[in-house]
């Protein structure tokens, strides 16, 4: 039962272009109603819920309830991860999703009324999935995990202009598609899928785990996140004219099936990048950086609450 938990809630303010602080009220009453027994607290600034997962588990907090979009949740699974206080996977997290794309939840059916997210955490139903995690290579600097897409080229372009657009919602990641078509340049890497390297001109690399990302984009052709498997989509030297023609082909998952689109089922790759230029990398929607990097699975890593 949830009043039998303590459960820390994390919120982020700017969440929504502000939905979750003008929501909240109303969710601590519902939380009351319910009778869940918590302590909560807003993020301050960029990354502040890593910080603030980790303070909760250290005073013994195991439920986490995460109030924003898919940033919020990818820092707190960042948190988890990089503590060692106590198994990651004893850390129970239940979502209340309120975000621009709100990608991850669309894999489980987590509902965006807040009443019914709030039922599923009480319900108790836990589901386990596993995680990414990316490590740059030559570089000194801490893991990130993911648990939905990352991906290193055109996507995490289109992240970088997001920003100014959250305000439209899962349209800000169209908007930031068709800016990207006027000023993307394709790079050239070398990528090791285990036995396998290739070396090409690519608009994007892609690790899924789940089927969503970039507010409903479909783009890996078969994600599972029980497998132990990323589910990889190479685009290569796709042209804007390419990207043009097959715009909504992202959104109904079709593009993978270009012929400059290749896939592949591996648990660990590395993305080398060759282009004096380095492209932006992306994890679950966030900006991590640029670089070269290896990725490999965190098996059965991300313990939460659903139907």
């Amino acid at each position: 039962m949830s009043s039998s938990k303590r459960w820390f809630v994390i919120i982020n303010p700017t969440s929504g272009n502000g939905s979750s602080n003008r929501k909240w009220p109303k969710i601590k009453a519902k939380l009351e109603l319910e009778e869940f027994d918590f302590n909560f607290a807003f993020t301050e600034y960029e990354n502040h819920s890593i910080e603030l997962v980790q303070s909760a588990i250290i005073q013994g907090f195991k439920n986490i309830i995460s109030i924003g979009g898919d940033g919020t949740l990818h820092n707190i699974i960042n948190g988890i991860q990089r503590q060692n206080s106590v198994n990651s996977s004893e850390i129970q997290i239940g979502v209340i999703p309120i975000g621009t794309g709100n990608d991850w939840i669309k894999t489980y059916k987590i509902p965006l009324d807040t009443g019914k997210a709030i039922s599923i955490i009480k319900n108790g139903n836990l589901r386990q999935q596993d995680l990414g995690k990316i490590e740059f290579l030559n570089l000194s600097r801490q893991p990130v995990y993911f648990n939905n897409l990352a991906g290193i080229g055109f996507d995490g372009f289109v992240v970088s202009k997001v920003g100014r657009y959250k305000y439209l919602g899962a349209l800000a990641y169209l908007i930031g598609v068709i800016v990207g078509l006027f000023s993307f340049k394709n790079f050239t890497v070398t990528i090791s899928l285990n036995d396998t390297e290739i070396k090409t001109k690519s608009l994007m690399v892609l690790a899924g785990l789940c089927k969503y990302s970039g507010g409903g984009m479909q783009l890996t052709k078969d994600p599972n996140p029980n497998d132990g498997l990323f589910d990889v989509s190479v685009a290569k030297d796709l042209t804007k004219l390419d990207i043009i023609k097959n715009l909504f082909n992202l959104f109904n998952g079709t593009i993978v099936k270009h012929s400059k689109v290749e896939n592949y089922k591996v648990d660990n790759l590395s993305i080398n990048i060759n282009s004096k230029v380095q492209p932006f990398i992306q994890a679950d929607g966030e900006l991590i950086g640029k670089g070269n990097i290896h990725l490999n699975i965190v098996p059965k890593a991300f313990t939460f609450y659903t139907n």
